[in-house]
């Protein structure tokens, strides 16, 4: 048996689809210590102003929030750069199901998706998934606004409702992702995810069922906790048994033994890097962007399902600061903080820590310490190069955040 914690492991999601009709070494090129320009963190919405992204011009407004920092991993499509490790699972994964599931006449049943442009509309990236204007996972705090119309896309699902709108049945969507998160050896505000979508018709879901015919796939009733509202109970088992045996099947093949009108079906997303992170040990997200030739070259395979373990680099020591500040009384967010540091530090960050929360008994103001380690992934750092980098990251937060600093 598969061991489910690799399915977990790689964050996949599921549900249940009925189509409906309208349905860094990119280390960043600045003096060590001079002040961070504010157009380095977000765009600034001058009358007039527009941020550009793959050629083309998206006027900025209240919403925008994108870094330069950010900015500049997009078009690197990692996943489509040859012997890339990303690339290497991509490749396994298209190779799995186009010889698993064929279609007629024996054809591939799943078409795949891997170079659709990362700026999405936010209708496709919430409206089209049923995601509700007050839904928490549309905050600025967690997401990358070009403006208020368009943005740089939370997850691969924001091209679901094109495609099947397009009247495809089965196929898989490969791309960069982008959500502003936590610093730490797993955490990257890009990431790539494939997703995998099939839908089924009556026909084909109930074919080899005895009595098959007399079954459906919609009645009329309300949500409850075992399905959702029209879905027959009948085949919400067997779609969830089909995604069952196809996730199964998939992890087995990587890691070896250890709403649609008519239509019902399942989707599910994968964590590209956390498949590579586990299929290939590798230790720290922030490597996947590295150009380092001792990183690369270890999966310049002549066969993708060669089995290889990463090599780790020669672990170059940490460097820990510390930075503390009264929290303002309101529009703090602790993911602006992370985009901050990220954007100084770049990928000398490793990781930031929240170490200690205080509240003032008289003031009630509340302060927060965070520890920062530093960790250059090929040479060892001086205190020198952290200091100055340290000294411009508590700059930048009380120009750009109105912390008040306890430096």
């Amino acid at each position: 048996m598969v061991c489910s914690a690799f399915i977990r492991a790689a964050h996949e999601h599921i549900c249940l689809l009925r189509k409906v009709s309208h349905v860094f070494r990119c280390h960043q090129h600045r003096t060590w210590g001079s002040r961070p320009a504010a157009s380095q963190f977000v765009a600034q919405a001058a009358p007039g102003s527009v941020v550009e992204v793959l050629g083309k011009s998206y006027p900025q407004d209240d919403h925008t929030n994108l870094t330069q920092k950010v900015l500049s991993k997009v078009g690197r499509n990692l996943h489509n750069q040859k012997y890339h490790p990303l690339w290497l699972i991509k490749e396994r994964v298209k190779e799995h199901f186009y010889q698993q599931y064929m279609g007629r006449p024996r054809t591939p049943l799943f078409s795949v998706y891997d170079q659709l442009p990362p700026v999405v509309t936010t209708w496709q990236n919430f409206d089209s998934l049923l995601i509700p204007e007050d839904h928490p996972s549309r905050k600025k705090g967690d997401n990358y606004y070009l403006n208020r119309v368009h943005m740089l896309r939370a997850h691969t699902s924001a091209h679901q409702w094109d495609l099947l709108h397009a009247g495809l049945n089965a196929f898989l969507v490969v791309g960069d992702v982008y959500r502003r998160d936590q610093i730490d050896s797993q955490h990257y505000p890009v990431f790539h995810q494939l997703e995998g979508v099939r839908l089924f018709s009556k026909h084909e879901l109930f074919a080899g069922v005895k009595d098959g015919e007399s079954l459906q796939l919609f009645e009329e009733s309300s949500r409850s906790a075992h399905k959702q509202e029209t879905h027959t109970m009948e085949a919400v088992k067997l779609v969830e048994f089909d995604l069952k045996q196809v996730l199964t099947r998939l992890m087995t093949h990587l890691f070896g033994d250890a709403g649609a009108q008519d239509q019902v079906g399942w989707a599910f997303g994968l964590g590209l890097e956390r498949l590579a992170m586990i299929l290939y040990d590798i230790p720290d997200i922030r490597l996947f962007w590295s150009e380092d030739e001792r990183f690369l070259k270890q999966f310049h395979l002549s066969d993708i399902n060669q089995t290889v373990k990463f090599q780790p680099l020669s672990k170059y020591p940490a460097v820990f600061n510390d930075i503390s500040f009264w929290l303002p009384s309101e529009n703090y967010t602790e993911n602006d903080f992370y985009d901050i540091v990220r954007t100084v530090g770049g990928d000398l960050v490793e990781k930031v820590d929240l170490i200690d929360k205080f509240e003032h008994p008289k003031t009630h103001r509340t302060s927060h310490c965070y520890r920062i380690t530093y960790r250059h992934m090929e040479r060892t750092l001086s205190q020198r190069e952290v200091s100055s980098v340290h000294q411009a990251v508590q700059e930048a937060a009380v120009q750009l955040l109105g912390v008040e600093g306890r430096f």
